[in-house]
């Protein structure tokens, strides 16, 4: 293979690098006894059964309840459900069908939604009866009513445990948690919180498109880096802490567990910064993107901690085996600190902002940020048409019931059980004598070849090693060498020398086979670095 020259990528994603990566790795699989082994991306190859198998037959059903109305078979064609006595002939409807996967379900379902939540029967089998079809713009725009409910009693669950904060969160469908960064972001210039040249803060490492939107020309925001290192066992220190006193600083973006790290903030450094918002920093803005934390029993967010100061973003994606379904949410509390600083602002601004609005309320100083939000997502001006589309907004309501209905959380220990496996072989592969961490989400795992290479053999390598490898040396080996696809970790703002594994995503009996050649790219380094000092 021809010489890189690295430096040509350094300001590339590592998720665009990664195309390339993927390039080589197959050319070497060819070349090779090797499969091509992509541990690169995070998207996990299971995927939960129980509320798919409802969502298709729920379909069935609803079909049926088309026909009622109106039913042209040799055409093709039939009406729109109708609300009344319907689960009452979903109930029939089932009985007829108790044999086909997903019956169970969806009777226990609707049998929750009443006890637990205390919902109408007809009025929720209808909206999901609807919504399924797909025969009706969203309303309301902003999240479905009972979709809303469920999808906030199973965040709760997911981010709060057994102590959700008081009060709700208003709850916006996205189309994932992508979705929900852009229109974050957008919304929060839009509505003069931050603006162009403002200083945030960003927990690091992170996932790296925070980095990349917010130093887009659009957005150029300056940010700080608060670091959480493998010396700490990737928690904030508190000399990292201490910088967010600066008041410079509008607000704090936090991935949490951690990606690529998947560690998750432990108890005390969480009290940590709660004290700090509470004694110190009270008009901090925190974000924070909890899409892992199912991967961590007991996790508690910083929006069950400082609901008032917190934006929550979360995707089904990861947890369900569901990326291609596009599902998350945006999480503001009702009582939060950005209507109160929208409040605030000045004249000039408010009157700018109530042009902004005017065309859907006639008390535009009086729209709620998640309101704004939505509005912003869809330029204003289609505001009407906003709305995560119906069917999608069913999926994740069958997804968060199937979790709340599973007491004994046997899907959860399961999700966990498989990502253990394969850190555990991979370990067994490099080896390393890693202790465990009760907050680790074993979902990714950051190998940093400059901490372990500086433990086992020493600073003088570590120089050598910085003076004669590019960072990015270490995916390219690994993809030329071995046929594997990992993610240069710089690019996510961790240590320049490591590298990104997700474990979500490869058969388990692969990882130890990962481990090995990894271990093989960090000998070949040491045997050069030996080689040098002989001469």
């Amino acid at each position: 293979m021809k010489t890189i020259d690295y430096r040509e990528y350094e300001k590339m994603s590592p998720f665009e690098i990664k195309d390339g990566l993927i390039k080589l790795a197959k050319r070497s699989a060819q070349k090779s006894a090797h499969a091509l082994l992509n541990a690169g991306r995070g998207n996990p190859n299971w995927i939960a059964t129980t509320p798919r198998e409802g969502f298709f037959l729920f379909g069935q059903f609803a079909l049926t309840e088309c026909r009622r109305t109106m039913d042209n078979p040799k055409a093709g064609l039939a009406g729109m459900p109708q609300m009344n006595g319907i689960a009452a002939r979903l109930e029939d409807w089932l009985a007829k069908h108790s044999e086909m996967p997903g019956a169970g379900f969806l009777s226990k379902m609707v049998d929750h939604g009443v006890k637990s939540f205390g919902f109408d029967a007809d009025a929720f089998v209808f909206e999901l009866t609807d919504s399924i079809i797909g025969d009706n713009y969203p309303v309301p725009d902003r999240m479905l009513i009972h979709a809303e409910q469920v999808a906030h009693r199973y965040l709760m669950w997911a981010m709060a445990g057994d102590k959700p904060p008081a009060g709700k969160f208003d709850l916006y469908a996205v189309e994932g948690g992508t979705a929900a960064m852009c229109y974050i972001f957008k919304s929060l210039m839009a509505n003069r919180i931050l603006k162009k040249g403002d200083t945030i803060a960003m927990g690091t490492p992170i996932f790296t498109p925070y980095v990349e939107i917010a130093e887009l020309e659009d957005y150029a925001l300056h940010a700080v880096h608060i670091k959480a290192t493998q010396e700490h066992r990737f928690q904030y220190s508190d000399e990292e802490i201490k910088k967010l006193e600066d008041p410079k600083i509008k607000a704090f973006f936090i991935v949490n567990p951690g990606n690529p790290t998947s560690m998750a903030v432990d108890a005390a450094t969480l009290k940590k910064l709660v004290d700090l918002v509470k004694k110190k920093r009270p008009d901090l803005i925190l974000l924070t993107d909890d899409v892992y934390g199912t991967f961590v029993p007991n996790f508690r967010s910083l929006m069950a901690e400082l609901p008032y100061n917190t934006i929550g973003v979360y995707s089904y994606s990861k947890y369900f085996g569901c990326t291609g379904w596009r599902l998350g949410v945006i999480a503001i509390h009702e009582r939060n600190i950005l209507d109160d600083m929208i409040a605030k602002l000045p004249p000039k601004e408010l009157e700018a902002l109530d042009k902004r609005y005017i065309a859907i309320t006639l008390e535009p100083r009086k729209l709620k940020m998640i309101d704004r939000i939505v509005a912003d997502s869809r330029d204003v001006a289609l505001n009407h048409t906003a709305g995560l589309s119906l069917p999608q907004q069913v999926m994740m309501t069958m997804f968060s019931l199937s979790e709340l209905m599973d007491t004994e959380k046997l899907y959860q220990k399961a999700c966990i059980e498989i990502c253990k496996r394969r850190v555990d072989s991979l370990l067994e592969g490099l080896p390393l004598d890693v202790q465990p961490n009760p907050n680790f989400a074993y979902y990714y795992g950051t190998l940093d070849f400059e901490f372990w290479l500086r433990k086992y053999q020493g600073e003088e390598m570590v120089k050598w090693l910085k003076k004669n490898v590019h960072p990015l040396d270490l995916v390219y080996k690994l993809a030329e060498d071995h046929s594997i696809v990992l993610l240069n970790g710089g690019g996510f703002q961790a240590p320049n020398w490591s590298v990104r594994v997700s474990f979500a995503n490869l058969p388990d009996d692969v990882y130890d086979d990962i481990g090995r050649s990894v271990r093989a790219v960090a000998r070949g380094y040491v045997d050069a670095f030996k080689a040098s000092q002989k001469k």
